[in-house]
């Protein structure tokens, strides 16, 4: 399914894509606002926002991925937001695309200022730049929100260790290799092979995926895309 600001243009086309019947429309309540796109208009699924603040909270908390095109104060608005939560582990780690028009400089303008102003102050880290895709290519887009849950699928605190859900299991020798490889980000340089927690059980959640702890320091949510990342080869 789709969610969108559900006004007219790029937002218009997520509605036309998807079918009314996947979409899910979040306009906010403005006095010079065009009104909700035809292909959401009417539909039990478009909500009508007055504050900003709870716009975003319902994008966020509802995607599994995130797509962002060039666009204004509102556009740059979210992906601080979505960001600065990512960051300081206030929201699960999900894919975000920054889709480029074909030719178009819009995002690499806007990294290269994060990359001259921030990283190069140590304002923010590099690491944290790995949170972030940039393409033209549609297809490629596609490809990376797929390739983010080919075996990835969610996470959990339990006990203060985090568990990593995921379809497959690496063997227990790349295991090692990843706990070494990733060991800045650990307190302790191990990443086990464990089952459901009793916390997980009773809730029944995701009690068919697989599961790997560790002991996160949460100092660098860059790196654990990164990992994210290699339990994806498997």
């Amino acid at each position: 399914m789709v969610i969108t600001g559900a006004g007219p243009g790029i937002m218009a086309a997520g509605h036309e894509g998807a079918g009314a019947a996947r979409s899910f429309g979040a306009a906010i309540r403005l006095p010079i606002e065009a009104e909700a796109n035809t292909f959401i208009e009417g539909d039990p699924k478009l909500i009508n926002f007055k504050y900003f603040f709870t716009r975003k909270v319902t994008f966020l908390k509802e995607s599994d991925a995130f797509v962002l095109l060039p666009g204004g104060f509102g556009t740059l608005d979210e992906m601080f937001e979505l960001l600065t939560l990512m960051q300081t582990g206030k929201s699960d780690i999900h894919p975000i695309i920054l889709l480029e028009i074909p030719g178009g400089t819009y995002w690499r303008d806007w990294l290269g200022f994060i990359n001259e102003h921030l990283v190069a102050r140590s304002l923010i880290s590099r690491e944290d730049l790995n949170m972030l895709h940039c393409t033209q290519e549609i297809p490629e887009a596609v490809d990376e929100i797929i390739r983010f849950y080919s075996n990835y699928q969610s996470q959990r605190y339990v006990d203060g260790r985090l568990v990593l859900r995921l379809l497959r299991l690496p063997p227990e020798d790349d295991l090692e290799k990843l706990s070494r490889s990733f060991a800045d980000i650990m307190r302790t340089p191990a990443i086990r092979a464990v089952e459901p927690s009793a916390q997980e059980v009773a809730d029944g959640d995701s009690l068919d995926c697989k599961r790997v702890a560790l002991d996160f320091t949460q100092g660098s949510f860059g790196r654990l895309r990164q990992l994210i990342d290699e339990l994806n080869r498997f």
